[in-house]
């Protein structure tokens, strides 16, 4: 218990004295992933959403950082969605909440989107294990929101639920249950093994959010 508990220690200054003084990163469109500046070595960017940038350390390859840009709100929510999910498979997990910043579990995996992109085959079962996940979420007071195919991935076969900042709004969102439409529609077995265009997959993400958008009076 002492050991674990000087580890998080030293991860938690690894994060506040090295991490957040060499980073800068900046939200310039709400719906757009935040711009990452420049970060120190020899931390990675794994990854960047419309909120905040995620990054790792070498040294502890179990956890990330999830460091929110400036601006832009959010943290607490996200804090307390992980606390009413709590340990399932196909979600991750907090382990610290500091000003700016989640420390999570580490998952690992491909995106949806890059499956797709890369052509790499989704069965069946990720889909089913995605609805699972998103159900467990609804037993536990929760709205799944802004679920799609860059916040979701594929690991041995099962499906993952990355992103969950979202899981608080209470406005319906269809993002979800439209991806399974095209799933079944559209996925068919020839396509599978095709690669699609990093240039198509967005032009078919923008044209979606026009379509959604809603339409003013």
């Amino acid at each position: 218990m002492a050991d674990h508990l000087a580890k998080r220690q030293r991860w938690i200054e690894l994060v506040e004295s090295e991490l957040l003084p060499g980073l800068t990163l900046t939200s310039e469109q709400p719906h757009n992933p935040v711009v990452v500046h420049r970060y120190p070595k020899p931390w990675r960017l794994v990854g960047a959403g419309n909120y905040a940038g995620v990054f790792a350390h070498p040294s502890y390859p179990d956890r990330v950082v999830k460091v929110y840009a400036p601006g832009r709100e959010g943290l607490e929510e996200e804090a307390e969605v992980y606390r009413r999910l709590g340990k399932h498979p196909a979600f991750s997990e907090c382990l610290h909440v500091g000003d700016v910043y989640l420390v999570l579990r580490r998952l690992s995996g491909v995106t949806l989107y890059d499956c797709v992109r890369r052509a790499i085959p989704i069965p069946r079962q990720v889909i089913e294990d995605i609805d699972d996940a998103l159900a467990y979420a609804v037993q536990k007071g929760l709205y799944p929101h802004d679920v799609h195919g860059k916040n979701v991935m594929m690991k041995d076969g099962r499906g993952i639920v990355v992103d969950v900042s979202d899981f608080l709004r209470k406005e319906p969102c269809s993002m979800w249950n439209d991806l399974k439409k095209a799933y079944d529609l559209l996925y068919i077995p020839p396509l599978r093994r095709v690669p699609i265009p990093e240039f198509i997959l967005n032009a078919v993400r923008i044209g979606y959010r026009m379509w959604k958008k809603p339409a003013r009076n």
